[in-house]
């Protein structure tokens, strides 16, 4: 029989012990160790059972049980100390309070999924895993950070395998009323409720599901309601589940219905209005069109033109782009989008502006689709890619919205992700460093002092690591196995996979075709004597999902599976299924090296290699996303790439013999601390060092830990939001809304007398005095432009002189810009500009001059995307 209704009960506990509650209900319990070896101290066997969840745990505990605890005096003592703790972590200034009143009250952070704790399953992979690092990050220095995003009634999908290797999916439904969320509520008890008019005289309606993640609060907004048809109580089923319209509705819901909620948290909360809005990813654009909607709503005093709104709300937006590929970037029918706009999502919006936001009116653009990267770059007049490498790509793969300037110029900045250390370093490595040196977490500076321990030391605490790594790796093959219908008798062989004295590597991510799961069978017959060597063997542990649509993804799992589950080298080889926040703890911290191997420059940032980083892993990665900046050649090994033209399967053969190679000659040996037998030359025998310990290969952890540890820290990566970001939008958001949004309408009328005028904007003539027939270093040079702006006035522009290096196609390399000033009015809206370049290098020498707009407001000189080039 199935059950009509489920809901979950709530324990009652005793007023001595009632901390636990909220010590349960705040999320910072998944990275506070005290509090979660609290919880597992009062009653190991239920708290392996509740898989590590708080709130189920403490459903599960007996009355009885309960008022023992509130009896042990030690105990009760302990909890009083926790809660006093929270509460002042609450509520303590931190490093964001430092900071004084230049800086926002308040940050509105939007992201599709986020992945706080495997408690809370509303992630797929590494954007959910850097949203919840955020999240947790902005809490511990206290950045006033409030997350948005979508309650999915199943979250993303559990994965096994069929006995023949496909990938299988599953959807277990969520409850609620079981994870660690309240649902916010109006002052008349009724459920707080966000509404989206949909086509056909339907609407979307959505519940506001709070989770406390320390001290930052995350809306997720749920449409299973009653209020809801049953199209729109599905549009939340599932994370990345539906296409069409369902994920056009998701993000109508997470962009639009976000703004919402934060209005409503706001009014309900006291809590300041946000001031600075980022958007982490396109999928949640449309919180845009929605603060637009608000500032031109006719029922304001002052309702503001369309102009006037978009550049009042671009001041204080940040966008995050976090794909390196056009592939990667959700695109609807303008179709689509005009219909449910008809529908009166915004009715004083035109929209045929919101359809321009989104168009693809640049080289090689489809005119019929709607590309959301691209209307939330134009929705913000800030944006950035997640790794130096990935500023790059970015700045490339979007240069079409800014047509004339050089790729450098396209402005989106980078930020490099970074890993919330406290949720990823393993308690055996944060219990070694308080005992060592008394640091708490690789942030502390007395990290470096990791030099000062024995090599021995740090190799036991390896050793104990690889071992509950492979101590969990049994386990889950066999568990597995039989769900793969495999029977206990034929299931012995899984008791001995794996060695805790074997090199172990690591490999786990989606499994999009770019990231190459299958890279490493490309030579079967020398993977397998790689993992049967006789002197230096390697284990591999293996995990990843692949999207349920990709069956070319499913097909690469498959054959990777075949491959482990031949009898000749499955006890060295594993693929481990539904890899998730769970089983990433023991993954990480296990394995002595961490591959990656995608197509460079397609990895936009990948901080799993980050997470194995602060546990003393050591790196084997192509050098692509964070590693391309912080590879040092002491903290781990280079991939080479084939970037000689190679065809694609050319370049899979040298990467892959690239990689084997660095696996048997440098990788296995230094593991094994290898060094040539007595009497041997270097081609000769060799043998193990006298004691055994691998000190090259430790001087390489130590190096790791104490300078890469700080670096790939998400505190590092808030802290460059902060300043290079959130503060600066704040500035411009704060300017843009002075005196009821004066600057912001001066602005706008400013951007539409520019862009009106300026097609007539033209370069008529350059020329230059001053240099000899044989110019010399050191020479000076007088620069002339004559120039027609039309209906604009000089100071509404810059005239630049850009010179450099002339290379054979007279593009200008190393290239310097100098001003030029007004010096004569010629009449009819023409001018004459002059100014001196200084010829600073021997060679090829060139120059040219250009026309871009100029006004206070710009955050680049191409935020406008205006240029006249002579």
């Amino acid at each position: 029989m199935k059950a009509i209704r489920r809901f979950t009960v709530r324990t009652v506990l005793p007023e001595n012990i009632a901390p636990l509650g909220k010590l349960a209900s705040n999320l910072r319990w998944s990275w506070h160790l005290p509090t979660s070896r609290l919880f597992e101290e009062i009653d190991p066997a239920a708290w392996e059972a509740s898989d590590h969840d708080p709130v189920s745990f403490l459903g599960s505990v007996t009355r009885e049980k309960l008022q023992q605890l509130a009896a042990d005096e030690k105990l009760v003592q302990r909890i009083q100390e926790l809660g006093a703790d929270l509460d002042s972590y609450l509520t303590e200034p931190r490093w964001y309070q430092g900071l004084g009143e230049d800086a926002p009250r308040s940050i509105a952070y939007f992201s599709p999924e986020y992945g706080i704790s495997a408690v809370l399953p509303q992630y797929s992979g590494g954007l959910g895993i850097l949203a919840g690092d955020h999240l947790k990050s902005a809490s511990d220095l206290g950045v006033p950070l409030i997350g948005v995003g979508l309650l999915y009634q199943a979250g993303y999908f559990k994965q096994s395998l069929s006995r023949d290797a496909w990938q299988q999916e599953t959807y277990p439904v969520l409850d609620p009323d079981g994870l660690p969320l309240t649902l916010l509520r109006e002052e008349d008890g009724s459920a707080a409720m966000v509404v989206l008019p949909l086509p056909n005289g339907r609407q979307l309606s959505a519940h506001i599901w709070r989770a406390d993640v320390g001290r930052v609060p995350l809306l997720l907004l749920d449409s299973n309601v009653a209020a809801n048809d049953d199209a729109a109580r599905n549009v939340t089923d599932r994370l990345y589940g539906g296409g069409g319209d369902q994920r056009l509705q998701q993000e109508l819901l997470l962009g639009m219905g976000g703004v919402k909620a934060l209005r409503i948290f706001q009014r309900l909360t006291g809590t300041p209005a946000p001031e600075v809005f980022h958007t982490n990813e396109g999928h949640a654009g449309f919180l845009g069109i929605e603060r637009i909607r608000e500032l031109m709503d006719p029922s304001n005093e002052s309702p503001m033109s369309w102009e006037e709104a978009l550049t009042a709300g671009r001041a204080s937006t940040v966008f995050t782009t976090h794909t390196p590929v056009p592939a990667g970037i959700d695109r609807f029918e303008r179709s689509q989008i005009e219909h449910f706009f008809h529908a009166g999502l915004a009715p004083a919006v035109p929209t045929d502006r919101v359809l321009a936001l989104g168009a693809e009116n640049y080289a090689d653009g489809d005119p019929t689709k709607f590309n959301m990267a691209v209307m939330g770059l134009r929705l913000a007049q800030r944006a950035n890619g997640v790794a130096k490498l990935h500023g790059e790509v970015s700045r490339g793969m979007f240069s079409g919205l800014w047509p004339g300037f050089d790729t450098r110029e396209v402005p989106i900045t980078s930020v490099t992700n970074g890993v919330h250390v406290p949720s990823w370093v393993d308690p055996q490595i944060a219990d070694f460093a308080l005992e060592h040196f008394g640091a708490e977490s690789v942030l502390d500076p007395q990290w470096a002092k990791v030099y000062d321990v024995p090599d021995t030391d740090i190799w036991a605490l390896r050793r104990r690591l690889r071992s509950n790594l492979v101590d969990d790796v049994r386990q889950r093959l066999r568990s597995s196995w039989k769900k793969r219908g495999a029977a206990d008798a034929e299931l012995a062989w899984t008791d001995s996979v794996l060695d805790p004295d074997v090199l172990t590597i690591g490999f786990a991510r989606r499994v999009p075709t770019y990231k190459r799961l299958t890279l490493m069978l490309r030579n079967p017959a020398r993977l397998k004597a790689l993992l049967l060597h006789p002197e230096h063997p390697i284990q591999l542990v293996i995990a990843g999902k692949s999207h349920p649509a990709d069956e070319q993804g499913k097909r690469m799992i498959q054959d990777l599976v075949r491959f482990t589950d031949d009898p000749e080298v499955r006890h060295r080889i594993v693929f481990l299924p539904n890899y998730d926040i769970a089983m990433a703890r023991t993954l990480f911290p296990g394995c002595d090296v961490w591959l990656n191997n995608p197509l460079r420059p397609l990895e936009a940032c990948g901080t799993s290699g980050m997470k194995a980083a602060i546990n003393g892993g050591l790196n084997l990665s192509v050098l692509d996303g964070w590693w391309d900046e912080m590879y040092d050649g002491d903290n781990g090994w280079a991939i080479p790439t084939a970037n000689n033209g190679a065809s694609a399967d050319e370049r899979d053969d040298i990467e892959a013999a690239a990689l084997y190679d660095l696996l048997e000659t440098q990788v296995g040996p230094r593991f094994y601390s290898l060094v040539p037998a007595e009497g041997a030359g270097a081609a000769g025998p060799s043998e193990p060092s006298r004691d055994g310990v691998p000190h090259q290969w430790i001087a390489m952890i130590k190096h790791t830990m104490a300078t890469l540890g700080p670096a790939v820290s998400a505190e590092r990566m808030l802290q460059d939001y902060v300043e290079k970001l959130y503060r600066p939008a704040w500035r411009s958001g704060q300017e843009a809304a002075a005196d009821s949004f004066a600057l912001a309408k001066r602005t706008a009328a400013w951007r539409s007398r520019v862009q009106g005028n300026w097609p007539a904007v033209q370069v008529e003539h350059v020329d230059s005095t001053g240099v000899s027939e044989n110019p010399q270093i050191g020479d000076s040079l007088t620069v002339n432009a004559y120039v027609s702006l039309g209906g604009l006035d000089p100071d509404d522009v810059t005239v630049e002189v850009a010179y450099g290096r002339a290379l054979d196609s007279d593009e200008l390399s190393d290239v310097t810009v100098e001003d030029l000033d007004v010096s004569e009015n010629l009449g009819s809206g023409r001018y004459l500009f002059t100014g001196g370049v200084r010829i600073d290098h021997s060679g090829s020498f060139g120059y040219t001059v250009r026309v871009l707009p100029k006004h206070a407001t710009l955050a680049t000189k191409a935020e406008l995307g205006l240029i006249v080039n002579a």
